[in-house]
C-alpha cells in the first residue's frame, strides 16, 4: 500500500470522518481530518472561509492544504470537494490508497439535512442533486477502491474497507 496511508473520499455525509476515526483505531493508524487542518490553518470555520473567500478561494486553500500533507500510517478523511484540486489528488494518490465511500443520492440527502452549516461547496444556483451528479464521476476516477456503503451500518462498512484494503496489500 502506497506509504501505508488510507485516504477517504466521498460526498459530505458519506461517513468519511466517522468511519475514518474508527478505521484508524482498528488498523493502529493515526487519523487526520483535512477539514480540521484547513480550519486550523485559516483560523476560520469552513462555512466562513467559503462566505469570505468565495468558492474558488476555498477550493484553492483546500487544494494547498491537501497537497502539503506529509503522513505515514494515517487514515486521512478529506472534505467532499477535495476532488476539485488536481495537485491535492495527485499528491494524495502518491502517498496513499484512495477509498471512495459511495452512497446513493437519497441516502446522502437524508443524512445531510441543513448543508449550509457543514461548509458544503455549492456553486451559484446548484442544489445537492446537481452537486452529487457532478462529483460522483470524479470520485470514481480518483478511487483505488470503491466501497458501496449503501445499506451498511458503520461496522459492516469498516469490515468491508479493511477486507478490501488487505487484498490490495497482499
Amino acid at each position: 500500500m502506497k506509504d501505508k496511508n488510507i485516504v477517504l473520499i466521498g460526498m459530505p455525509g458519506a461517513g468519511k470522518s466517522s468511519i475514518g476515526v474508527i478505521l484508524a483505531k482498528v488498523l493502529g493508524f493515526c487519523f487526520v481530518d483535512t477539514d480540521i487542518l484547513i480550519q486550523e490553518r485559516e483560523g476560520r470555520l469552513l462555512k466562513d472561509i467559503i462566505k469570505e473567500d468565495g468558492l474558488d478561494g476555498f477550493i484553492q486553500i483546500e487544494n494547498e492544504v491537501n497537497a502539503s500533507i506529509q503522513t505515514f500510517h494515517t487514515v486521512i478523511a478529506t472534505g467532499g470537494s477535495v476532488i476539485y484540486g488536481k495537485e491535492a489528488m495527485e499528491h494524495l494518490s502518491s502517498i496513499g490508497t484512495i477509498v471512495y465511500l459511495k452512497l446513493n443520492y437519497q441516502t446522502i440527502a437524508n443524512r445531510l439535512g441543513n448543508i449550509s452549516q457543514r461548509g458544503v461547496v455549492l456553486k451559484e444556483g446548484q442544489d445537492l442533486a446537481g452537486l452529487y451528479e457532478e462529483r460522483c464521476p470524479l470520485y470514481e476516477r480518483y478511487a483505488d477502491l470503491v466501497i458501496n456503503c449503501e445499506n451498511m451500518d458503520m461496522e459492516a462498512a469498516l469490515e468491508t474497507i479493511v477486507e478490501k484494503i488487505h487484498t490490495i496489500v497482499e
